[in-house]
């Protein structure tokens, strides 16, 4: 067994190999080593959730959507639920050549609870393959509106949990930009978004204030923090929703009048339901 210190008991090196984590001959480089930093510092976040889903229940079940190679699937499936009996993680991707080989490399570890979805977000909402009921959803990185998809994937699934880290946001800043002079004579806020880059970098943050906002509407408690580490990018905004109660209808009505005030009516359908 190849020992290096920044390795976990009993951790797959050869997942790490397949990952580029560790090279061919098994040896961490200053790259490498940052890019195993990022691993151990993403699983932070998401281990006590999955004690907390095996504290109350005997089985869990967890969706990655936007999966790709299924990073994430592998190293928590590796570094948590490899040595249990119970936990099944589901890799949902829309490029077929990916879940091929991401199914390839489970059945090579050894990792029998693992599957891989050839779907997009939406499909698998109603998907036979999928259970009723998830426990934890996450999706790193889910382009633009597919965080939204994945969003309304745990919520119909009645996930306990939600990790999220959208990324490449422009649906809201097409709509600021879209009715930018009708906003003009509606709202003095709309000098927030009067220039094209506040109007890409308030639409970006914009949206995930008001995904913030559904969740809280549907009974989660929201914390918001970086992701610092997992990559050299301003995309690093870590959403982690528990759901802990009933629907909140002050919340909705926030919502609603900030879709107002902002002239974003046309965007309601996709945060309020």
């Amino acid at each position: 067994m190849i020992l290096i210190p920044e390795i976990k008991p009993n951790q797959s090196v050869e997942l790490l190999k397949e990952l580029h984590i560790l090279t061919r001959d098994g040896k961490l480089n200053q790259d490498s080593r940052r890019k195993l930093k990022q691993v151990y510092h993403l699983f932070h976040f998401i281990e006590p959730l999955l004690d907390e889903v095996f504290a109350s229940k005997a089985d869990l079940t967890l969706a990655d959507h936007g999966a790709g190679k299924s990073y994430l699937g592998f190293i928590l499936y590796d570094l948590f639920l490899k040595t249990r009996e119970a936990g099944h993680i589901y890799g949902i991707e829309t490029r077929e050549a990916l879940v091929s080989k991401s199914q390839e490399l489970a059945t090579k570890l050894g990792f029998a609870r693992m599957s891989f979805l050839n779907l997009s977000v939406e499909e698998s909402i109603h998907s036979t393959q999928l259970p009723e009921q998830i426990d934890i959803v996450t999706a790193l990185h889910a382009c633009n509106t597919a965080t939204d998809d994945a969003i309304k994937f745990a919520l119909q699934k009645r996930a306990k949990f939600i990790v999220l880290v959208p990324c490449c946001q422009a649906e809201v800043a097409s709509v600021l930009n879209k009715h930018k002079n009708q906003s003009f004579g509606k709202t003095p806020l709309s000098e927030i978004w009067r220039h094209p880059i506040h109007t890409r970098e308030f639409g970006s943050h914009l949206t995930n204030v008001l995904r913030c906002l559904l969740l809280e509407s549907h009974g989660y408690q929201v914390t918001v923090t970086e992701l610092v580490g997992w990559e050299h990018s301003m995309k690093n905004e870590l959403i982690i929703a528990s759901h802990k109660a009933t629907p909140r209808k002050d919340v909705r009505q926030r919502l609603e009048f900030i879709l107002s005030e902002l002239n974003l009516e046309a965007l309601r359908e996709r945060f309020i339901y």
